[in-house]
């Protein structure tokens, strides 16, 4: 077992991707275990996917501690603004989360991916490096960084162990996570910087990416829209819930990789990298057969909803891996942990999630539809699926204060989506300041 050498309890953590899936989890867990740590968190909300989704993980974040959890609006591909934020706080620890992700979508923008993943994260390396400009014991003590499964790319191999050579990436997204890793060793090597890098396999859970295989499934299902099943069926994925990966690298930013001196008398290079992944490779045919299982438990979708009129086989996408398994073997022997979360129980909760999460979605939109009909003084029927007192309540507030009449505000309705109109100041010191969530 690796010794615990940070004590994260008192100290201030960068956490960049603070918006993103595993980014605003792993930010919640840090708040909640450790009430004296300050944590900044960076992400330029880009519109990859839909941004209202990452403005309420950021509006719960806020809502967990206004004072301990300081939001900046940025882009860590912007120098000027990662020096300047490294001169404005003595970070202990940096997690590097921040990348332009998914590997189908590198192969039509890569330019997205060379300005985050490399010149973005170069950035952080390099300030980073100069955190110890005033001394060795006052700077950065353990950069912490994504990396990704993909970057085993074609090995025929598995499970796959970070023993393994990477040195034949099948996509442009694998080529910068494995550029990320030889830059990371090489500024460990150069400047005695303790980097560890996480290849995470197939991250899913509640509130996730909508580009990820299982949401997506999911929100075509619901609109009765056929899925796309590639490789006809024959892939398999090493699915890890997001609380295993959470957990994962809590315990590795305790524990910065040792710094020691080599026989040539210049530093040994401080650096890790471990996989994390549930070493449960899962057919893609069950995790779908599983998955609509707990949509139909959720009540997500009926019981008699026919799903094989809505599935399609279909051959291998450009840059797809076959596989991916994770060796965790050096997860276990370095940190005694292993991640154990079952498709099933993973599932569970993201279909329950997505049920809140849908419903309220559909009422927003039924909220803005009606907004926009009585402004247009038209008639609009009330909702068959939706009608609550609450929501009546709210589309009678609409009505009345029709144009003629007061101006309508539905501001503090159950029915309020947090929009980037809502952060307050400049680039780089927005705060959310929402009034719902639809992350609960």
């Amino acid at each position: 077992m690796k010794p615990i050498n940070i004590e994260l309890k008192n100290s201030t953590i960068l956490v960049t991707g603070a918006a993103g899936f595993i980014g605003s989890n792993l930010v919640k867990r840090l708040l909640r275990d450790n009430p004296s740590a300050t944590i900044v968190g960076v992400d330029n909300m880009n519109d990859y996917y839909d941004v209202r989704l990452k403005e309420e993980r950021l509006a719960e974040l806020q809502n967990m501690s206004a004072h301990r959890f300081i939001f900046k609006l940025a882009s860590i591909a912007d120098k000027e603004f990662i020096d300047n934020l490294f001169e404005a706080y003595a970070f202990d620890v940096v997690v590097n989360l921040a990348a332009q992700a998914g590997v189908r979508y590198s192969i039509t923008n890569p330019d997205a991916y060379i300005e985050s993943n490399i010149v973005g994260f170069y950035n952080i390396l390099e300030a980073c490096r100069h955190s110890y400009d005033a001394g060795m014991d006052r700077g950065v003590r353990h950069l912490v960084y994504a990396s990704s499964s993909s970057v085993y790319g074609a090995n025929k191999k598995i499970p796959y162990s970070t023993d393994d050579k990477v040195d034949n990436p099948i996509s442009l997204y694998a080529a910068t996570k494995k550029s990320n890793e030889l830059l990371a060793h090489a500024y460990s090597k150069l400047y005695d910087l303790p980097s560890t890098g996480l290849r995470f396999f197939t991250v899913y859970g509640p509130a996730g990416r909508p580009d990820m295989a299982y949401f997506g499934f999911t929100e075509k299902l619901v609109k009765g829209d056929t899925i796309k099943i590639f490789n006809y069926g024959n892939c398999k994925r090493d699915f890890t819930f997001v609380d295993d990966i959470v957990e994962g690298i809590v315990r590795i930013m305790r524990s910065a990789p040792q710094r020691q001196m080599g026989d040539d008398g210049l530093p040994l290079a401080p650096y890790s990298v471990y996989n994390i992944g549930n070493n449960q490779p899962v057919n893609l045919l069950d995790f779908v057969t599983t998955l609509q299982e707990e949509l139909v438990r959720a009540q997500v979708l009926p019981r008699d909803y026919d799903f094989e009129a809505h599935k399609q086989l279909v051959p291998m996408q450009p840059g797809d891996m076959p596989v991916t398994y994770a060796d965790t073997t050096a997860l276990v022997r370095d940190f005694g942990f292993k991640p154990s979360t079952s498709i099933r129980q993973g599932l569970r909760k993201f279909a329950q999630w997505y049920k809140r999460y849908n419903e309220r979605q559909r009422r927003l939109a039924f909220i803005a539809a009606a907004r926009v009909a009585a402004k247009d003084n038209k008639l609009f029927a009330p909702s068959p699926i939706f009608p609550p007192a609450t929501e009546q309540t709210a589309l009678a507030s609409i009505w009345k204060n029709k144009p003629g009449h007061q101006t309508a505000s539905l501001k503090n309705t159950p029915f309020t989506g947090t929009h980037l109109a809502n952060f307050s100041g400049k680039q780089g010191t927005g705060i959310p300041s929402p009034k719902t969530t639809l992350l609960n």
